[in-house]
């Protein structure tokens, strides 16, 4: 069963960065695809960034694209983000997402509230 913990939210002001992670746990994280989401106030929820099971393809929305970096570690098993130059707009929930790429089985975190705020 899939079980995905995020942390590394919180406050941080315009310009700042901030690290956001999703620890995986119950399943063979090394061949799922690994996509963080985000919900804006009032929104629905929308793909930031995709990196696929061994790293070869990685996709970004346009509006987070040259300021955020996904990255993996297999062995721990790890998910990251890695946000720079964060705007108000960045302001959301930001949750951790995994799906096999054949079988279609996944499962969600229960997400980590980034908020960007002077």
């Amino acid at each position: 069963q899939v079980h995905l913990v995020e942390s590394g939210g919180g406050v941080v002001q315009p310009g700042g960065s901030l690290r956001l992670s999703c620890s995986g746990s119950g399943f063979n994280f090394a061949v799922y695809d690994m996509t963080w989401y985000r919900q804006l106030p009032g929104r629905e929820r929308e793909m930031v960034a995709l990196l696929t099971q061994r790293g070869a393809i990685d996709e970004y929305s346009d509006s987070v694209k040259g300021r955020f970096t996904i990255s993996r570690d297999n062995s721990k098993p790890m998910l990251y983000l890695h946000m720079n130059n964060l705007k108000p707009e960045d302001t959301a929930v930001y949750y951790c997402h995994a799906e096999h790429p054949q079988l279609g089985l996944g499962g969600w975190g229960q997400g980590t509230q980034v908020t960007v705020s002077s």
